[in-house]
């Protein structure tokens, strides 16, 4: 099978931020397009004032940022990803593959996501997989559909060992961005009462809503579309926010509202890089419990200080 290429068009000025989130997508290397410094480049380096004419054609307001998925990996969870995070980050981006036509490929790489093992109790197993081996884990059957969370990016990884760690018989959970349902529905295998995700991705929400009941959880699932909690009421034993630094810093100014003195805060997303900046807006109001991380991706667990 062919790679594909992911290209994601930003305006200039936002090339650096928007290069440092497709760099989390995957491991070998992204490839930049940005010729706005085009002609103090030149000059520095060759000391010339003759410039390619194609090259200066080139739109010096706009900057492209190449991303390549291999046959094995996913690419319609990679566009969801890159697509949520830069709309959390408020990049104008537009973003179009290469390769091979879209409905190929949104069907090609599920015969490459295999069962897998998440932390000591959970297997996720594609719906279309029939041969697996759980042991005594419990298994969670995924259709992810086009929303993000398959279990194979490293942010979802870590938010599910929290999940294992933290979620208790009879505990009620707030999913913030909940994708796929796939975190929602993890907490009720492991033993949480009942579970809310909410995201502003209608389809998002309709795929957690069939998630959550091919795994005959649907009657404890309930799904919200909506911005962040603005849609949401009530408290939960467990809030977990699988989101992006700046999203979280946002919803972490009144999130203590759907929370228990003892709620357990799981929140994933965070490029290493922006860690510092989630904990000094944290830092007032919370104590972190727990921390993970994996390939330049932080996860937080954190409770509420004590009065």
């Amino acid at each position: 099978m062919d790679w594909t290429e992911i290209k994601i068009d930003v305006n200039a000025e936002d090339i650096d931020k928007a290069g440092d989130i497709a760099q989390m997508v995957v491991p070998y290397g992204i490839y930049i397009e940005d010729y706005s410094h085009l002609n103090e480049e030149v000059e520095e380096i060759a000391h010339i004032d003759l410039i390619d004419e194609d090259l200066l054609k080139k739109d010096r307001t706009k900057a492209i940022v190449h991303v390549y998925i291999s046959p094995e990996e996913n690419p319609a969870e990679a566009i969801a990803f890159l697509s949520e995070r830069y709309n959390a980050e408020g990049i104008k981006h537009k973003i179009t593959t290469e390769s091979c036509v879209m409905e190929d490929w949104i069907n090609n790489w599920k015969k490459y996501f295999k069962p897998i093992k998440v932390g000591k109790k959970l297997l996720i197993r594609p719906t279309w997989e029939e041969e697996y081996e759980a042991g005594e884990r419990k298994v969670l059957h995924l259709e992810p559909g086009l929303a993000f969370g398959t279990g194979t990016h490293e942010t979802t990884r870590l938010c599910m060992e929290f999940l294992e760690k933290y979620v208790k018989d009879g505990d009620t959970v707030l999913d913030i961005g909940c994708g796929s349902g796939i975190l929602s529905v993890a907490a009720l295998l492991l033993g949480a009462k009942n579970a809310v995700g909410v995201d502003i991705d209608a389809l998002a929400v309709k795929t957690a809503v069939q998630n959550a009941e091919i795994n005959h959880v649907g009657g404890k699932f309930t799904g919200i579309c909506g911005d962040l909690t603005d849609k949401v009421s009530g408290k939960y034993n467990v809030v977990v926010a699988n989101i992006v630094a700046d999203v979280i810093i946002m919803l972490s100014k009144n999130v203590e509202n759907y929370m228990n003195p003892d709620t357990v805060f799981l929140m994933s997303g965070i490029i290493d890089t922006r860690e510092q900046d989630v904990l000094d807006a944290i830092e007032s109001k919370f104590d972190i419990i727990g921390r993970k991380t994996e390939r330049g991706w932080v996860a937080l667990a954190a409770k509420l200080k004590a009065d």
